[in-house]
């Protein structure tokens, strides 16, 4: 793919092109289900329906001109960045599999530390009305609104998912595109997810402890508060910002064994 050919517009190709197909071919099983009378137990809200054809129309058309308009350039801007902090762009051979997952869990971490608090500053007052509020435009969020947000929103948080590489980068010279663009992948396959609307009994959290998911995330639109994170729910506990969500499983499931014994 690299060879004889303009290694910063490969590189531009490669991240743009992946991060479409990625993006919406992971909402596509969510379309699917949808349309699936027996597949909607599974929708965590109920009584609030957003994800008409209507509303998904006009999000997807929202994202669709953000990428273009804003998350490109932020792009365009990636290769100089990356090969200034010394990373391996299109060397062979790739890293050891153990190491690629060694530095993309460090990448989830860090990103989800940084997200936690960013998203959190994004709920104060006057960040929240002029900026955050356009995402919150969902309280039943579907897959395709996981990037339907402010521009700067999307470089505020933007900023956790590529600042962790470079700064991996930069401390051991020792990183490949090729990790960061699956990394990159992963973090897209868990952002849908964690808006997507579902809990399905083979949705990640319900395998993998710790991870947010959709039936965490889908809280924090309904009630428009805690559960800030993104991809653990360990910030939100360490910093008791998950209280209220906890009070409101505790009342369902009473209202669940009280519904039963009926």
């Amino acid at each position: 793919m690299f060879e004889g050919r303009n290694e910063a517009l490969v590189t531009l190709a490669l991240l743009f092109i992946s991060h479409e197909i990625i993006y919406f071919a992971r909402c596509i099983p969510y379309l699917i289900a949808d349309q699936i009378p027996s597949l909607q137990k599974y929708k965590i809200q109920q009584k609030t329906i957003q994800n008409t054809a209507q509303n998904q129309w006009k999000v997807f058309r929202y994202v669709l001109i953000s990428h273009f308009v804003f998350e490109l350039p932020m792009i365009v801007g990636f290769h100089p960045v990356a090969v200034y902090f010394g990373m391996a762009i299109s060397s062979v051979p790739f890293p050891p599999l153990q190491k690629m997952a060694f530095q993309i869990f460090l990448f989830f971490v860090f990103e989800d530390f940084f997200h936690y608090w960013a998203h959190r500053g994004l709920h104060y007052g006057p960040f929240y009305k002029h900026i955050h509020k356009l995402h919150h435009e969902w309280s039943a969020p579907f897959g395709l609104a996981a990037e339907y947000a402010h521009p700067i929103e999307v470089m505020i948080l933007g900023t956790g998912t590529i600042a962790g590489p470079l700064m991996w980068c930069y401390a051991t010279g020792d990183l490949h595109l090729i990790t960061t663009l699956t990394w990159m992948t992963l973090r897209l396959f868990q952002a849908v997810e964690a808006h997507s609307g579902y809990d399905f009994p083979w949705s990640t959290h319900n395998w993998l402890p710790g991870w947010s998911g959709a039936e965490h995330h889908d809280y924090h639109h309904m009630a428009f508060t805690n559960n800030f994170s993104t991809s653990f729910r360990w910030w939100d506990h360490i910093f008791g910002t998950n209280k209220k969500y906890i009070a409101y499983k505790e009342r369902k499931a009473a209202e669940a064994k009280a519904k039963k014994a009926l």
